[in-house]
């Protein structure tokens, strides 16, 4: 792991975070990083992926590192929350991601509750190159969402 991505990971989240993935994420041609916290013992069962406390993807824009995303109780980009979003705080999510040669980066977030329910869908998060963040889709995959100011208003509204 290059240290000054593992430097940015700890700026934003503290010496505990880990660097999952880092590079041209986006496919923009600026370097992003994605980092988190991670829970030491991932729960096991039947659900894939990682379970994270808090998950961030920040930019190196003209040198100043940004962050873009964010996943703690809720996910936000800087427009605000992402639709789809559960409304109730989040204490830990379980993560997937895999990199796309064409579209870049793409984030599956599922919430952790209790014994996870297998049931629970996850919200798929993926740079919209139109908006220029990232953005939720829909049930299927591949539509956007907009995004809200307010937690009570981010539900499915199609960008």
């Amino acid at each position: 792991m290059p240290e000054d991505m593992q430097a940015v990971a700890t700026t934003i989240l503290g010496r505990e975070a880990q660097v999952l993935a880092y590079g041209d994420l986006a496919k923009t041609g600026k370097q992003q990083v994605l980092a988190a916290n991670v829970v030491p013992k991932t729960p096991q069962n039947t659900i894939p992926g990682t379970v994270v406390t808090r998950a961030v993807i920040a930019e190196n824009d003209d040198g100043k590192w940004t962050e873009i995303l964010r996943a703690d109780e809720h996910l936000k980009n800087t427009q605000g929350f992402l639709a789809l979003s559960p409304i109730d705080p989040i204490s830990g999510w379980r993560l997937q991601w895999e990199q796309n040669t064409e579209t870049g980066l793409q984030l599956y977030f599922t919430p952790v509750k209790g014994n996870s329910d297998p049931h629970v869908l996850p919200v798929g998060v993926r740079w919209n190159p139109k908006t220029k963040r990232y953005q939720s889709l829909d049930r299927s995959y591949e539509h956007f969402l907009l995004e809200s100011p307010s937690l009570g208003e981010a539900r499915s509204t199609l960008r």
